[in-house]
Protein backbone atom coordinates (compact mmCIF):
# COMPACT_ATOMS: atom_id res chain seq x y z
CA UNK A 1 0.00 0.00 0.00
CA UNK A 2 3.47 2.42 0.36
CA UNK A 3 2.67 3.61 -3.52
CA UNK A 4 -1.11 4.68 -2.54
CA UNK A 5 0.53 6.58 0.62
CA UNK A 6 2.61 9.00 -1.69
CA UNK A 7 -0.16 9.22 -4.56
CA UNK A 8 -2.89 10.67 -1.06
CA UNK A 9 -0.06 12.43 0.10
CA UNK A 10 0.11 14.85 -2.76
CA UNK A 11 -3.72 14.53 -2.99
CA UNK A 12 -4.48 15.63 0.59
CA UNK A 13 -2.01 19.07 -0.19
CA UNK A 14 -5.55 20.37 -1.62
CA UNK A 15 -7.46 19.31 0.71
CA UNK A 16 -8.73 22.09 3.03
CA UNK A 17 -8.69 21.18 6.94
CA UNK A 18 -10.68 22.69 10.29
CA UNK A 19 -9.30 21.97 13.66
CA UNK A 20 -12.11 19.96 15.46
CA UNK A 21 -14.33 21.15 18.26
CA UNK A 22 -14.60 18.12 19.85
CA UNK A 23 -12.34 15.57 21.09
CA UNK A 24 -11.37 13.39 18.15
CA UNK A 25 -9.24 9.99 18.47
CA UNK A 26 -6.74 8.78 16.14
CA UNK A 27 -6.70 4.85 15.86
CA UNK A 28 -3.03 4.70 14.59
CA UNK A 29 -2.44 5.27 17.96
CA UNK A 30 -5.46 6.80 20.34
CA UNK A 31 -4.29 10.19 20.98
CA UNK A 32 -6.20 12.91 21.01
CA UNK A 33 -6.14 15.14 17.87
CA UNK A 34 -6.67 18.45 18.13
CA UNK A 35 -5.12 19.70 14.65
CA UNK A 36 -6.88 19.28 11.46
CA UNK A 37 -3.70 19.38 9.19
CA UNK A 38 -2.13 16.38 11.26
CA UNK A 39 -5.41 14.72 11.21
CA UNK A 40 -5.56 14.94 7.70
CA UNK A 41 -1.61 13.23 7.83
CA UNK A 42 -2.47 10.75 10.08
CA UNK A 43 -5.47 9.36 7.64
CA UNK A 44 -3.06 9.22 4.88
CA UNK A 45 -0.03 7.00 6.66
CA UNK A 46 -2.16 5.39 8.22
CA UNK A 47 -2.82 3.47 4.65
CA UNK A 48 -0.30 1.16 5.48
CA UNK A 49 -0.63 0.74 8.78
CA UNK A 50 -2.72 -0.63 11.38
CA UNK A 51 -5.95 0.47 12.75
CA UNK A 52 -5.15 0.38 16.71
CA UNK A 53 -8.56 0.24 17.90
CA UNK A 54 -7.23 -1.13 21.33
CA UNK A 55 -5.52 2.29 21.91
CA UNK A 56 -8.75 3.92 21.46
CA UNK A 57 -10.42 2.15 23.65
CA UNK A 58 -7.92 2.78 26.41
CA UNK A 59 -7.70 6.44 25.77
CA UNK A 60 -11.74 6.38 26.08
CA UNK A 61 -11.28 4.78 29.55
CA UNK A 62 -8.67 7.48 30.78
CA UNK A 63 -11.08 9.48 29.53
CA UNK A 64 -14.10 8.50 31.40
CA UNK A 65 -16.68 7.54 28.72
CA UNK A 66 -19.57 6.48 29.70
CA UNK A 67 -21.58 5.95 26.50
CA UNK A 68 -20.09 4.62 22.99
CA UNK A 69 -22.89 5.19 19.98
CA UNK A 70 -21.36 2.86 16.26
CA UNK A 71 -22.74 4.59 13.12
CA UNK A 72 -23.51 1.82 10.28
CA UNK A 73 -22.67 -0.37 9.51
CA UNK A 74 -22.49 -1.29 13.58
CA UNK A 75 -21.97 -4.22 15.94
CA UNK A 76 -18.07 -5.01 15.33
CA UNK A 77 -16.53 -2.15 17.17
CA UNK A 78 -19.43 -1.86 20.06
CA UNK A 79 -18.91 -6.31 20.45
CA UNK A 80 -15.22 -5.50 20.71
CA UNK A 81 -16.02 -2.73 23.35
CA UNK A 82 -18.45 -4.88 24.95
CA UNK A 83 -15.28 -6.95 26.27
CA UNK A 84 -13.01 -4.20 26.42
CA UNK A 85 -15.02 -1.71 28.03
CA UNK A 86 -16.46 -2.82 31.58
CA UNK A 87 -19.59 -0.13 32.23
CA UNK A 88 -19.57 1.71 29.29
CA UNK A 89 -22.99 1.72 27.54
CA UNK A 90 -23.42 0.88 23.94
CA UNK A 91 -25.15 1.96 20.93
CA UNK A 92 -25.40 0.19 17.57
CA UNK A 93 -27.15 2.48 15.19
CA UNK A 94 -28.28 0.34 11.93
CA UNK A 95 -31.45 1.93 10.84
CA UNK A 96 -33.65 5.18 10.83
CA UNK A 97 -36.13 3.56 13.44
CA UNK A 98 -33.45 4.11 16.18
CA UNK A 99 -32.73 7.35 15.45
CA UNK A 100 -34.50 9.07 18.02
CA UNK A 101 -33.30 6.26 20.66
CA UNK A 102 -29.92 7.42 19.36
CA UNK A 103 -30.47 10.76 20.34
CA UNK A 104 -31.80 10.37 23.73
CA UNK A 105 -28.39 7.96 24.55
CA UNK A 106 -26.40 10.91 23.15
CA UNK A 107 -27.74 13.40 25.42
CA UNK A 108 -27.58 11.13 28.27
CA UNK A 109 -23.87 10.66 27.59
CA UNK A 110 -22.68 13.82 26.41
CA UNK A 111 -20.78 16.43 28.79
CA UNK A 112 -20.90 19.89 27.39
CA UNK A 113 -18.02 20.79 29.87
CA UNK A 114 -15.41 18.92 28.07
CA UNK A 115 -16.08 21.06 24.62
CA UNK A 116 -16.04 24.63 26.10
CA UNK A 117 -12.82 25.71 24.68
CA UNK A 118 -14.13 29.64 25.26
CA UNK A 119 -13.10 29.82 28.72
CA UNK A 120 -10.01 27.45 28.77
CA UNK A 121 -8.54 26.48 25.65
CA UNK A 122 -5.73 24.06 25.19
CA UNK A 123 -4.29 26.12 21.51
CA UNK A 124 -6.29 29.09 19.69
CA UNK A 125 -6.12 29.25 15.81
CA UNK A 126 -5.41 32.18 13.92
CA UNK A 127 -7.45 32.40 10.76
CA UNK A 128 -8.04 34.06 7.23
CA UNK A 129 -9.57 37.31 7.42
CA UNK A 130 -10.30 36.98 3.60
CA UNK A 131 -9.46 35.03 0.38
CA UNK A 132 -6.22 35.67 -1.22
CA UNK A 133 -2.54 34.50 -0.81
CA UNK A 134 -0.73 34.73 2.47
CA UNK A 135 2.38 36.39 3.33
CA UNK A 136 3.66 35.61 6.37
CA UNK A 137 6.13 36.91 8.77
CA UNK A 138 9.39 35.09 8.02
CA UNK A 139 10.95 36.36 11.32
CA UNK A 140 8.46 34.56 13.21
CA UNK A 141 9.04 30.57 14.03
CA UNK A 142 7.70 27.61 16.60
CA UNK A 143 8.54 28.07 20.09
CA UNK A 144 8.15 31.60 19.62
CA UNK A 145 5.99 33.57 22.12
CA UNK A 146 3.94 36.15 20.87
CA UNK A 147 2.34 38.47 22.71
CA UNK A 148 -1.57 40.20 22.15
CA UNK A 149 -2.00 41.62 18.69
CA UNK A 150 1.47 40.58 16.75
CA UNK A 151 1.29 40.98 13.23
CA UNK A 152 1.92 37.47 11.87
CA UNK A 153 1.33 38.72 7.82
CA UNK A 154 -1.12 39.59 5.31
CA UNK A 155 -3.69 38.24 3.02
CA UNK A 156 -3.26 40.30 -0.27
CA UNK A 157 -5.72 39.84 -3.20
CA UNK A 158 -6.73 42.02 -5.96
CA UNK A 159 -8.34 44.68 -4.45
CA UNK A 160 -6.60 45.14 -0.94
CA UNK A 161 -3.86 43.46 1.33
CA UNK A 162 -5.64 42.82 4.79
CA UNK A 163 -3.38 42.42 8.13
CA UNK A 164 -2.98 39.58 10.09
CA UNK A 165 -2.37 39.92 13.81
CA UNK A 166 -2.60 37.03 16.47
CA UNK A 167 -5.44 38.79 18.92
CA UNK A 168 -4.53 36.82 21.75
CA UNK A 169 -0.89 35.73 22.38
CA UNK A 170 0.90 32.65 22.89
CA UNK A 171 3.39 30.51 22.20
CA UNK A 172 3.46 29.14 18.03
CA UNK A 173 2.96 25.18 17.88
CA UNK A 174 2.59 25.22 14.42
CA UNK A 175 2.51 26.95 10.98
CA UNK A 176 -0.51 25.83 9.16
CA UNK A 177 0.11 27.06 6.15
CA UNK A 178 3.13 28.50 3.98
CA UNK A 179 4.26 31.62 2.74
CA UNK A 180 2.53 32.96 -0.50
CA UNK A 181 0.18 30.04 -0.44
CA UNK A 182 -3.88 30.22 -1.44
CA UNK A 183 -5.94 31.27 1.93
CA UNK A 184 -9.58 31.04 2.10
CA UNK A 185 -11.61 33.09 4.74
CA UNK A 186 -11.86 31.31 8.04
CA UNK A 187 -8.94 29.05 6.96
CA UNK A 188 -6.44 28.42 9.95
CA UNK A 189 -3.02 29.98 9.51
CA UNK A 190 -0.58 29.41 12.64
CA UNK A 191 -1.43 27.34 15.85
CA UNK A 192 -0.61 29.17 19.59
CA UNK A 193 -0.53 27.26 22.63
CA UNK A 194 -2.52 29.99 25.16
CA UNK A 195 -0.03 31.92 27.74
CA UNK A 196 -1.26 31.99 31.57
CA UNK A 197 -1.75 36.30 30.82
CA UNK A 198 -3.35 35.90 27.49
CA UNK A 199 -6.04 33.40 29.45
CA UNK A 200 -6.88 35.69 31.86
CA UNK A 201 -6.84 38.64 29.34
CA UNK A 202 -9.62 36.09 27.30
CA UNK A 203 -11.44 36.15 30.71
CA UNK A 204 -11.39 39.60 31.78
Amino acid sequence: MESAVSHMKSLAKAVSTKDPRTRLLSNADGQVVQSGAEYLQRIVRQISNPVRWDLCMATMAELGVTGLLELPPAGTLTGIAKRNLKGVELFSLNTPDQLDDARDFVDRHADASHYDLSTTPSWRLVVSPGKGRFTRDASINVDDTLAAHTSIGSVKNLRDEIPVSATYGGVVLEWLVEDDDPVAPGQPLLRLHPSPSSIQENLA
